[in-house]
């Protein structure tokens, strides 16, 4: 009975098959990479990100299924809740379109893609957050800072058209290999070991934090003002973290106190002359 319904589908996935394009095609490729570039474009507070998913995977599936009930089912698999770190859709698309491929062809079936999908997803964007978001755009941020703040703007501005350009050939890279090895890609990224690499990269933030109080500290400089600040800052990060207060409130409060210090200091010199 399986075998009936794998060619029952075989069947309905060929019914479209008068208005398919050319699969895999660089056309088709170049059209489902370029479009996970503006997967947050849609972006909701229901699904996320599914609408830049469902869009970045049309070209793709209207190659495999051309039209008809096919397509539809096939459109309805990447409409729901969708939402992980934005550097890895590129290999996901590549994934799903490879899987795909596979559905059409009555190979795979789509309730065995189903149970994978959402697995693949979380756990790319645990890895995602914590290495890309966390680590190396902080790093790329801080150098950029502190190049900036020394007068080498113009180093500044090569070593972001460099970041920028690394990160586009990761993004097409991850997806070609998504796409040609499909789930058993996931190993391959095991073995980056990037979670650990976050890890080394946020030491290495912490000491660029301190060159960035370096260059911003007002002179002059004065050892027991730079502890007293560090004590400080580390003691309130201490109290944010165990209370579980809003991180973006306490900022506001410090920025609020900076600015207004000064007022507050003639306000309370003028109470006592």
């Amino acid at each position: 009975m399986a075998e009936g319904q794998m060619k029952q589908r075989g069947k309905q996935a060929q019914s479209g098959a008068g208005k398919r394009q050319t699969f895999p095609s660089a056309r088709v490729l170049h059209a489902c990479f370029v479009r996970t570039l503006l997967v947050g474009a849609g972006f909701n507070t229901r699904g996320m990100q599914n609408i830049g998913l469902a869009n970045a995977m049309d070209p793709g599936l209207r190659a495999l299924y051309g039209g008809g009930e096919p397509l539809r089912q096939a459109r309805r698999r990447y409409v729901g809740h969708y939402n992980t770190h934005p550097f890895w859709t590129p290999l996901l698309v590549g994934v799903f379109l490879g899987v795909e491929v596979k559905i059409s062809r009555g190979l795979l079936a789509p309730e065995a893609f189903d149970s994978l999908r959402g697995t693949t997803i979380y756990a790319l964007s645990a890895i995602g957050d914590s290495f890309f978001g966390g680590s190396v755009l902080v790093l790329w941020s801080l150098v950029t800072f502190l190049l900036w703040a020394a007068g080498y703007g113009w180093l500044a501005v090569i070593v972001g058209v460099v970041c920028f350009a690394a990160l586009q050939a990761f993004k097409a890279y991850t997806f070609l290999e998504g796409f040609r090895q499909g789930l058993q890609f996931v190993p391959t990224l095991k073995r980056w070991d990037l979670i650990n690499w976050g890890q080394r990269v946020k030491v290495c933030n912490a000491a660029l934090v301190v060159l960035v109080w370096g260059l911003a500290w007002p002179e002059p400089f004065l050892w027991y003002e730079w502890l007293a600040a560090v004590l400080a800052l580390g003691g309130l990060a201490g109290v944010v973290f165990t209370a579980g207060l809003s991180r973006e409130v306490i900022l506001a409060l410090l920025v609020a106190g900076y600015l207004g210090y000064p007022w507050l200091e003639r306000l309370v010199a003028g109470l006592f002359t």
